[in-house]
Order: C-alpha cells, then sequence, then structure tokens
C-alpha cells in the first residue's frame, strides 16, 4: 500500500443522466473511470468512480446518477465546491482545452497562493482546477484524452459552506489531522501534509434558498489507515456528542457516516484493500463490478441500467 496521509479519502456527488457524466469526466476532463458499480442503497442506479492513474485514495471523485434527478442549487451546510488539482505550470493548457471542449471558465486568479480555474460540471456543480507543484509528485494517466503530464492527479481539496466555522474546524483537526494554515476574509484553509486531498477550505455564509438534487455534493470521505483507526475515530464521534453510523462494508474500504455540527455529511474511509481488489489494476472500469452480496441479482440489474459509452 501507498504511504498513509492524512486527507480527503474521495467526494460523493448526485449527478442526472450517466452517460453525460461520464463523457464530461472521461472524454473532457480526462480522469479514470476506475470503478463502474451501482449504488449499494439503491441497485437499480448507478455508482461511477472517476480517479488518477491508480485510482488512489484522495482521488477518487464518485456520483449517483438519475436521470430524473431535479436540478440541485447548494446552501449552507455543504460542501460546495470540488477542487481537483493538477501540475503547476499546466495553465496554458487546461485555458485552450476548456476551449476546445465549450466549457466555460474563470480565471486563473490566486487562491491561497495557488493560481486557479473554476468551472461547472454538466449538472452545475462548482469545479476547480488548483494548479500545484506537489501534483506532479504522482503519475499522470497515460491513456488519458488529456496529455500525460497535464492530467488530473486527484482531489486538491473540497470547500464547505457553514454558518460557523469553528465546531467542523474542531472536528477537521481533532479527528483528520487538518490544521489551519491560512485565513482569507470569511474562508479559512486547513491542510495536511499529502499530495493529494490536503485541503478544506471552510468558508462563512449566510443562509439561502437551497435544494437536494443533482449537482449536489453528498459527502466528503476522510481516509484512515485500517479498520482499527477506524473504530477509534469512531468512538471520538460518541464522545464529541455526535452519531457515527455503524461501519457499513463498502467492498473497497470500510466506511462510518456522521453529519459534523455545521451539516455535511463526513465518512471515516479506510484506504484498502482499494478499487483492485475485484479487477486488475489495467483494466479499472472496463465492466459492471458488483459487491459480492449483488452478485445473484446482476441479470436482474444489468437489464435496468443503460449502457455506459465511454
Amino acid at each position: 500500500m501507498e504511504n498513509h496521509y492524512k486527507g480527503i479519502h474521495h467526494i460523493t456527488a448526485l449527478a442526472g443522466d450517466p452517460n453525460r457524466n461520464a463523457e464530461f469526466y472521461v472524454k473532457k476532463l480526462g480522469m479514470r473511470l476506475v470503478k463502474k458499480s451501482v449504488n449499494q442503497d439503491d441497485p437499480s442506479t448507478y455508482h461511477l468512480f472517476y480517479g488518477n492513474a491508480t485510482g488512489s485514495p484522495g482521488s477518487g471523485l464518485t456520483f449517483f446518477p438519475w436521470p430524473m434527478a431535479v436540478q440541485g442549487k447548494p446552501g449552507l451546510g455543504e460542501a460546495v465546491t470540488v477542487s481537483l488539482t493538477v501540475p503547476e505550470g499546466s495553465q496554458e493548457f487546461w485555458a485552450e482545452r476548456f476551449g476546445e471542449q465549450d466549457i466555460d471558465f474563470d480565471g486563473p486568479f490566486d487562491q491561497f497562493g495557488h493560481q486557479v480555474m473554476r468551472f461547472k460540471d454538466p449538472d452545475r456543480m462548482q469545479l476547480e482546477l488548483v494548479f500545484d507543484e506537489k501534483a506532479a509528485e504522482l503519475p499522470g494517466w497515460s491513456e488519458s484524452t488529456v496529455p500525460e503530464e497535464h492530467t488530473i492527479r486527484g482531489f486538491w481539496g473540497t470547500t464547505l459552506r457553514l454558518k460557523q466555522y469553528n465546531p467542523t474546524a474542531k472536528i477537521l483537526n481533532e479527528l483528520f489531522g487538518f490544521e489551519k494554515t491560512a485565513e482569507d476574509g470569511d474562508r479559512y484553509l486547513y491542510t495536511t501534509d499529502a499530495p493529494i486531498g490536503r485541503a478544506v477550505i471552510i468558508e462563512k455564509g449566510e443562509s439561502r434558498p437551497s435544494s437536494n438534487g443533482r449537482g449536489i455534493i453528498h459527502h466528503v470521505a476522510f481516509r484512515i489507515r485500517d479498520k482499527e483507526e477506524q473504530e477509534e475515530l469512531r468512538q471520538k464521534v460518541i464522545e464529541m456528542g455526535l452519531q457515527p453510523s455503524q461501519v457499513i462494508d463498502r467492498h473497497w474500504f470500510h466506511s462510518v457516516y456522521f453529519r459534523e455540527p455545521g451539516g455535511v455529511l463526513f465518512e471515516i474511509a479506510t484506504e484498502g484493500p482499494g478499487y483492485d481488489v475485484d479487477e486488475d489494476p489495467d483494466k479499472l472500469g472496463e465492466k459492471l463490478i458488483l459487491p459480492p452480496w449483488l452478485e445473484a441479482k446482476r441479470e436482474m440489474i444489468e437489464k435496468r441500467l443503460p449502457e455506459i459509452k465511454v
């Protein structure tokens, strides 16, 4: 297993049409479809996982696509931005790429010492590319639609929009090892030393009309080493007066969920066994993978799902 770092493990969001989602992230952004599975709570719909060359922890942007979902509107107590990291010096390439792909973007502009480009996916989820020298420490994906040296390496981080930041900051620090490293007005940056998935920005906001639906970030998962550390953190969550779920076997990792005091759904996710536990690392995402407990229903599940053409 790779070095263990504190940081984000994966981020899961709601989407609309699965083919539109896959085309955007694989064809336009050049990410790798590392796992094609189903929503374990609703196997009639997909769960799609995009990542970097190896699908490593800190790179998994995952989606529940519901074709009939209404457009969501993010509000207070939610993660509102997904920030993806690319190597420093790729700004000109990505500006040209966005132009070719008809993706509107703002920037590059400075955010906490990094150049950033801001844009949205087809379901209006807010995305950022953060140009970071640390990103070059990780291998690019050679089979991407984007030249290997410019490919997305995983997460830089995410932004949480909250009414107050102290209770959430305490969780980030005491449970997940994030330290406050900068602030800019009502925005506070918390980081770890991880090469990917290392940043959370807390943005103080006011209540505004919001609604669940496509384009909404469902939860943010933080990586921990193993089930022993997971059980320790679960006990800490209880001691903090919060209500964690039981440990849930997700087949590729084990999960515990809880709402942090600001309202965001957090997950504590183990690093292993990883996305290659049931697929050859060279063939990730090529076929529908079901967790063992759903395998007996494969024929029925496959009949309900539209074909993904990427």
